[in-house]
This record gives C-alpha cells, sequence and structure tokens, in this order.
C-alpha cells in the first residue's frame, strides 16, 4: 500500500468537518471538482470507500472514521513536536483553543484570562462559546484543547482535571412570592409560575430533566433559550424566574436585581463545574500552562 497522500487527506477532513465538498472547496479556496477528484483519489489509493454522499452532504464510512482518528493524532503530534522546539525557547509562541459555557464569561474575562495573559503576553487564543453538547464535541475532536462546562454528563472520552461543586438554584426577582418565604423551596413550589429555561443542549437543562423525572413533575417554560443573558433579563425584567447555579448571576444578586434560592433537590444541588481534555490528547506547552492556571481558577472559583 502507498504512503498516504497528506494534501488529499487535508482535502478528505475538510470534507468531513464541514459536512460538504462545497464547503470544503470555499475554505480551501478550490473547485469542488477538486476537492472530489482528491478524494477519489485517495480512496483508489487506499482500496477503500472513505466518505458517503447524501443529499445534505458527506458521512463518513468506518474506513473514513478511522483515517480521520489518523489524521487528528498526526495533527496532534505535530503540534506536540513543534510546541517542544518551542519550549527550548521558552515560552514565547504558542496557540490555545478554549471552548466554555457562556456562563463562565464574566469570570474568565475578569478573572482568569487576564492573569494568564499577563504570565504569558506572548501567547494567542481562540475562544468558543457553546452550549454543553457542542463543547464535548469541540474538545472530543480536538478542535479545542480544553472545556470549561457545567455537569457534563459522564463520557469516556473525556478526562476531567478539576471538579467545583455548584448547586442549581432559584433565580427570582426580589419582590417575587418565592422570595417572601425565606427558606429553600421544593422544585413543586415553581410549577405555578411563569419560568424560563434553556435549550436541551446545555448541561444544567439537562440536570433539571433529571430531575423532572425523578419528581414525576414537567415545568413548562414560557421562553426556552440559548443564552444565560436572556434568562437573566427574563428575571431582571420580572417576567418570570429561572434555575441557574449562582456564578452565572454574581453580578445581578451583588447589584439587588435578584435573589437566588436554593432548591431542596439532591439532583439539582449535585451541578459542578468540569475542566476537561480529550483522553488521551498530549497538550502542548501553551495549552498546559493554561490547564494548570484554570485548575488554580476553579479552585478559588465560588460566589
Amino acid at each position: 500500500m502507498k504512503e498516504i497522500n497528506q494534501k488529499r487527506l487535508a482535502y478528505f477532513y475538510e470534507a468531513v468537518a464541514l459536512g460538504t465538498i462545497r464547503a470544503a472547496a470555499d475554505k480551501l479556496d478550490v473547485a469542488p471538482s477538486a476537492i472530489s477528484r482528491q478524494i477519489a483519489q485517495l480512496e483508489e489509493e487506499l482500496a477503500c470507500i472513505l466518505i458517503e454522499r447524501h443529499r445534505k452532504g458527506v458521512r463518513t464510512t468506518e474506513a473514513g472514521k478511522l483515517l480521520l482518528k489518523y489524521y487528528r493524532e498526526s495533527v496532534s503530534n505535530e503540534e506536540v513536536c513543534l510546541s517542544e522546539l518551542q519550549a527550548l525557547r521558552g515560552l514565547k509562541s504558542g496557540h490555545i483553543s478554549l471552548a466554555i459555557g457562556e456562563g463562565f464569561i464574566g469570570d474568565i474575562m475578569s478573572k482568569a484570562l487576564p492573569q494568564f495573559q499577563a504570565l504569558y503576553p506572548d501567547l494567542t487564543l481562540s475562544l468558543h462559546i457553546a452550549g454543553s453538547n457542542e463543547l464535548i464535541r469541540r474538545v472530543q475532536e480536538d478542535e479545542a484543547h480544553i472545556g470549561v462546562l457545567f455537569h457534563p454528563p459522564h463520557n469516556q472520552k473525556l478526562r476531567s482535571h478539576e471538579i467545583s461543586s455548584h448547586p442549581l438554584c432559584a433565580i427570582v426577582p426580589p419582590n417575587h412570592p418565592l422570595a417572601n418565604l425565606n427558606r429553600p423551596i421544593e422544585l413543586e413550589e415553581m410549577l405555578p409560575y411563569p419560568i424560563a429555561l434553556q435549550e436541551a443542549e446545555f448541561g444544567v437543562r439537562q440536570l433539571i430533566a433529571v430531575a423532572e423525572f425523578k419528581h414525576r413533575v414537567k415545568l413548562s417554560p414560557s421562553i426556552t433559550v440559548n443564552s444565560f443573558s436572556l434568562l437573566k433579563e427574563y428575571v431582571r425584567s420580572n417576567m418570570g424566574i429561572t434555575i441557574l447555579p449562582e456564578f452565572v448571576v454574581r453580578r445581578e444578586l451583588d447589584d439587588g436585581h435578584v435573589i437566588s434560592l436554593p432548591i431542596t433537590d439532591p439532583i439539582l444541588c449535585s451541578g459542578e463545574v468540569h475542566l476537561v481534555t480529550r483522553l488521551g490528547r498530549q497538550l502542548t506547552e501553551a495549552p498546559l500552562a493554561l490547564l494548570q492556571h484554570l485548575q488554580t481558577w476553579i479552585r478559588d472559583f465560588h460566589v
């Protein structure tokens, strides 16, 4: 068998990663026919079918998945080698990809990243904000070196380097009837009131779903959103209540715009913040430095 042609392999990767031949062609600034031809030649050289075409684009065969794994590991190994060469000159260059949940923006941008940038001013970062499912995918597929997310489901492909406990609470306006109870509340006591919740892809909503199943109740949100900011504005506008960990509304609590009420439920109290990487991935010097910095930040991460 011939050696794998790296140019054709890169074309194959982009087509699969972006989902269509057209998207890969646009990114690589070549004709779609060139992408198709290079993939066909790669399949011929390797004597196996790598992709299946369907109406919405392309998807990998089992052979294609194996080749994708090889490609990602090759890129990762090259990154490690380059990082080690850079380390010989000191940590003067390097790029880090960080994937985080929206709820962490305030603390990461006001504390963790400014401190890190002061220590390593020559390093560059890219920051991606998304729901838990997308963050997990980015870390698993090496699109992000590190992920910070709330209560991810158990995943054999992820390694949690640091875990911090953060229970979910009822977030209500200061004049709300629940706030007048002056005690922790039951999940069922929230049912009569308008509530806004996140979409199902977010870790917070997934934990709420487990609690709903246990209590045999169903919260019926008047608004479903994909943004923590919208949830906070929903409560601040006195439209209703929501359920969030306190760190998401840290500033609003300090300003007295909202009130946090503990919920007496062991499931909702089990919320955790996880600092993750892909299991088995060897981080280079720059991402490793940020990982260690974020570990210290998460240990001190509290309201």
